[in-house]
């Protein structure tokens, strides 16, 4: 076999895992199989770059740099839809459509996923092109952001036409959405205000890199194009499936409104168990050819309506906007409102982002606001009832300096946050620090909660995190709500906090962008934190999964005085600022690439040490089983479904012992 041959052969297959994956969710080979063909492509293309192919499987991690978005105009016009919001509305709309057009009338009814609407160009089977909704009539090119997103096939398969593009949405999984925004808060970033938001962001990020690490999908729902095989839009989704793309499979093909009515009853309960964001359903005339007769207006399809579902929301006035300072000095404003009841909870703050959000609604002191609960969570402002404003009410006009110390705020380009630079002397941002310190994930000190460091920094008893190793006992006890034994298990719990590993303690000192798993992985690369500290930016990239951004923040990190001088106490007083000799001795990488699930009750190790030694060893830990699991390690009385989860997707099952045995 030629290397030709040889490579198209490793990219056919290659695709064909990805489609079983991804779109089918029934994966027949490991994720180590699948990472080891593709490493042998990558290194075979590399070898024989004349062979290069923008539609291989290795193009999907990114890399490609775009400065400049080019604008593209639709070869058909990507339209928004009119919106419904009764059964009456939807009637009146049917009623139109039988005046228009002969016989009877079926219909495809699609949950309307809320997302950021995508066109997707294919060339003889091949992605030529993706390309943002922008106003309808032209968007953005952003192909390389697209190709990263594992749910578009670079190559399709099947009686595909030569030319045609799909139109779709590209979304965040609720999952995936929570993942990356605990990861922000672990390292004191603000968390994204919705799915939907973020997925339309992350369209025109500029580094494709960023984009492939983000969980994004696309979730296709229309073809269009000239002389297309297909006679119906239900037709349509089928053949889209057959040629590789993720069609959801929850839509339906109904014979009337009635039947359109009972689906958009049922989902509008049962959405909230859907992975992703949805707020309403879309109904389209499925005969192709009573679309084409039916046509459209200057903005809409007549062929297709929105129902959109009833969002909750309740009016309330905004007493005030406050600004909490965070622990890295992030600003985040903050509506204070009249109490109001939203979706059985009683709301009386929201928050407002930043200033770009109050510039855009232009909100107001004294306004009447309209709340929702943005995905039945998190209370948001979504508008004002300029009705009822006070004709004499005043732009607000965002702060300038830090509402606690007074230190003039600073707003980078790249960023929407405003920040008090005021490192060491802003009181939120020093509470802040001292707090995650302590937090059990860090330092994990036992007796010492959020509200007594606030207590023992107003009393100038600390001013950072090492001073809580020069506490002595008859300091703290005239404090108020220190009793002599709360006081002895806050002293015990530090003086045991110097035991806590090196790892934990490099993830305490609040490093941005560093949390736990970056926090890992530097700690196994440096040693120490002396070795990290001598760690020039070209060392730190060089490490896996440290990019740019945590490079720099790290550099900067340590290039303050202030914060080599609590590091050195730190040292001074005894805490674990490198690997122990004996842990370093048991580090390895035979684990290195596979994904392990811990499950039941052991009797040799616990949990907890299962879950070190495999780390240790290079493997990694995740609390549920899913394609891309290796290894189960299963103890007694584990769940009957974990274990049928398993065997159904073939992870392999090892036993206590036969775990113990692999390490050996």
């Amino acid at each position: 076999m030629s290397i030709k041959e040889k490579i198209e052969q490793l990219r056919h297959e290659l695709e064909q895992h990805n489609y079983n994956y991804y779109v089918l969710d029934a994966p027949v080979i490991s994720d180590y199989d699948f990472d080891k063909r593709l490493e042998e492509l990558q290194k075979l293309e590399t070898e024989s770059p004349e062979f290069y192919d923008a539609s291989s499987p290795t193009q999907r991690v990114g890399g490609a740099v775009t400065k400049n978005f080019e604008t593209v105009r639709h070869d058909f016009p990507m339209q928004s839809l009119s919106n419904s919001y009764s059964k009456e509305e939807l009637e009146e709309w049917e009623a139109r459509l039988k005046k228009a057009v002969d016989g009877d009338i079926e219909y495809v009814c699609e949950l309307k996923y809320d997302g950021a609407s995508i066109s997707l160009t294919y060339e003889n089977g091949k992605l030529l092109r993706a390309v943002t909704r922008g106003d309808g009539v032209q968007g953005d090119d952003v192909t390389n952001n697209i190709r990263t997103i594992r749910t578009v096939p670079l190559n399709l398969t099947g009686d595909f036409p030569d030319k045609f593009a799909i139109r779709g949405e590209i979304v965040l999984p609720f999952e995936g959405f929570a993942k990356m925004n605990a990861e922000r808060v672990e390292i004191g970033e603000e968390p994204y205000s919705n799915p939907r938001n973020t997925a339309s962001g992350s369209l025109k990020l500029q580094d494709s890199a960023e984009v492939a690490k983000r969980p994004l999908e696309c979730l296709l729902y229309g073809l269009t194009g000239r002389e297309l095989p297909i006679n119906s839009q239900f037709e349509g989704l089928e053949k889209a499936r057959s040629w590789g793309f993720k069609v959801p499979k929850e839509a339906k093909l109904v014979k009337n409104i009635e039947e359109a009515l009972d689906y958009i009853n049922y989902w509008d309960i049962h959405r909230h168990d859907l992975p992703y964001e949805t707020d309403g359903v879309v109904i389209k005339v499925n005969n192709i050819h009573m679309q084409e007769e039916l046509g459209s207006t200057a903005k809409s399809p007549r062929w297709a309506i929105a129902y959109k579902f009833k969002t909750e929301q309740e009016t309330s006035v905004l007493r005030k906007i406050t600004y909490q300072v965070g622990r890295t000095g992030a600003i985040t404003p903050v509506a204070n409102l009249v109490p109001v009841q939203l979706a059985g909870t009683i709301v009386k703050r929201a928050s407002l982002h930043n200033a770009d959000q109050i510039e855009k609604l232009d909100i107001r002191e004294g306004d009447t606001v309209f709340v929702e609960k943005g995905g039945e969570i998190i209370p948001k402002i979504v508008g004002v009832d300029f009705s009822k404003r006070d004709p004499n009410s005043e732009k607000t006009q965002y702060i300038t300096n830090c509402p606690e110390c007074d230190t003039e705020l600073v707003r980078a380009e790249s960023e929407a946050q405003h920040y008090c630079p005021n490192y060491n002397g802003c009181l939120p941002q020093i509470i802040g620090r001292i707090q995650h310190f302590i937090s059990r994930k860090a330092m994990d000190i036992e007796g010492l909660g959020g509200e007594t460091v606030a207590l023992l920094v107003k009393a100038e008893l600390i001013h950072n995190y090492a001073d809580l190793y020069t506490l002595k006992k008859e300091d703290i006890l005239p404090l108020e709500r220190m009793a002599e034994k709360s006081v002895d298990n806050l002293i015990a719990g530090i003086e045991r906090s110097k035991e806590i590993t090196f790892e934990r303690v490099l993830f305490a000192l609040g490093i941005r962008y560093v949390g736990e798993t970056v926090a890992k992985k530097l700690a196994k690369h440096y040693k120490s934190i002396t070795n990290l500290m001598k760690a020039t930016m070209d060392d730190l990239l060089n490490v896996d999964e440290i990019g740019e951004r945590i490079a720099q923040s790290v550099i900067q990190f340590f290039s303050s005085e202030e914060n080599n001088n609590t590091i050195a106490s730190l040292q001074e007083y005894g805490l674990q600022l490198e690997i122990s000799a004996e842990k370093l001795a048991n580090l390895t990488d035979i684990l290195q690439g596979n994904t392990f699930v811990i499950s039941g009750v052991f009797s040799k190790v616990s949990r907890t040490d299962l879950k070190k030694m495999i780390e240790d060893n290079g493997g990694k830990v995740s609390s549920s089983i899913s394609a891309k699991t290796n290894y189960l390690v299963a103890g007694e009385n584990m769940g009957p479904s974990k274990l049928a989860k398993a065997e159904k997707l073939g992870t392999t099952i090892l036993s206590e012992d036969a775990f113990l045995e692999m390490l050996n």
